[in-house]
């Protein structure tokens, strides 16, 4: 009688072990289940949204997922249409955000209720560097040459594009005045692909676009490349223009422009999703980040491709959210 419960326990801690192990083994494998829909914080012809679509053509072109993935513009309200859309769908695996940096500006500058914190961190895919552009044909020789032009036209006269008002694009502009005793007034437009079209038409004076969205425009000749607002000169030497690679162009503290900044381009999901869920599409962009399509566009659009998961990512977000406040307190961006 004693055998035979023994061996009954047995065969219940044998079954019960291997349910645990097919369950956890199942968690591990987890994958979507349906189409995923890929929302992208930012108007379209952009550098989010130049990224998010060629992520997708990427993963279509090479079957890294059985289903397929849907990028959907959401960039109302300086992104915060996104945001509140991901932060609603709590649990659910199948969105993800592509983000920018104006997830710690946004909320800032218009009080709506959103934080990072309310989504879950899946990986930064890369940083993205903002430039100084000018139109080749007003003939500037450097950002100092620029700068000066502006400060001797007077307060206000010049006009600087850039993507959104109280955002990257904003701050930069405003950490530029206070850098070089210079007033420029900003012109907000829906998406970097509008801001550089605008400079190409001389609607604006200047620009502080991300390299990819005005590659084309300075591939052809119409926009200058005067200085990169980074630490350290882009390390790409393949030339873009007849003449010069991203590397030729100078780092604005180089030629006196005494400011840097660099852009989060983020995947977040939505806040209550599991930690294998989350593993799936680690595991996904890391397979993306293998491909010669993405190491050619990291190239043509000159990103730093620094890759951050887990915890390393999370500190990452607290420092850069923590610098955010600090550079919109000092700008008078944040809502009253």
């Amino acid at each position: 009688m004693r055998l035979k419960f023994k061996s009954t326990l047995l065969s219940v801690a044998l079954v019960a072990g291997f349910a645990a192990t097919t369950t956890a083994h199942a968690q591990a494998k987890w994958e979507p289940t349906k189409p995923v829909e890929f929302i992208i914080s930012a108007g379209p012809g952009g550098g989010a949204d130049q990224m998010a679509r060629m992520i997708q053509g990427i993963i279509s072109k090479n079957n890294l997922m059985k289903q397929s993935m849907i990028p959907v513009n959401k960039g109302a309200g300086a992104g915060a249409e996104g945001y509140l859309a991901i932060k609603e769908a709590k649990g659910d695996p199948h969105k993800i955000i592509i983000t920018l940096s104006n997830l710690f500006t946004t909320p800032r500058a218009t009080g709506v209720p959103f934080k990072w914190q309310d989504m879950t961190p899946v990986a930064m895919l890369a940083l993205d560097q903002f430039v100084l552009w000018t139109n080749t044909e007003k003939g500037y020789k450097s950002a100092k040459d620029y700068v000066e032009a502006a400060k001797a036209a007077g307060p206000n006269k010049f006009k600087m594009g850039g993507t959104g008002s109280k955002q990257e694009d904003q701050i930069i502009t405003v950490a530029l005045e206070k850098a070089t005793g210079t007033k420029f007034t900003y012109v907000p437009f829906a998406g970097g692909g509008a801001v550089a079209v605008q400079l190409v038409g001389n609607h604006v004076d200047s620009t502080v676009n991300n390299p990819i969205e005005a590659v084309a425009q300075w591939r052809a000749g119409k926009l200058t490349a005067q200085c990169v607002f980074d630490t350290q000169r882009m390390p790409y030497k393949e030339k873009i223009t007849p003449t010069l690679s991203w590397n030729d162009v100078p780092t604005c503290r180089e030629v006196g422009v005494n400011t840097d900044y660099v852009m989060l381009r983020g995947i977040f999901m939505p806040p209550g999703v599991t930690q294998a869920q989350v593993d799936f599409y680690i595991d996904l962009f890391k397979k993306v980040r293998e491909t010669p399509e993405w190491k050619k566009f990291m190239a043509d659009g000159a990103f730093n491709q620094t890759f951050m998961t887990g915890k390393e990512f999370t500190n990452w977000l607290e420092k850069a959210d923590a610098q955010h406040a600090q550079l919109m307190k000092e700008a008078g961006f944040i809502a009253k």
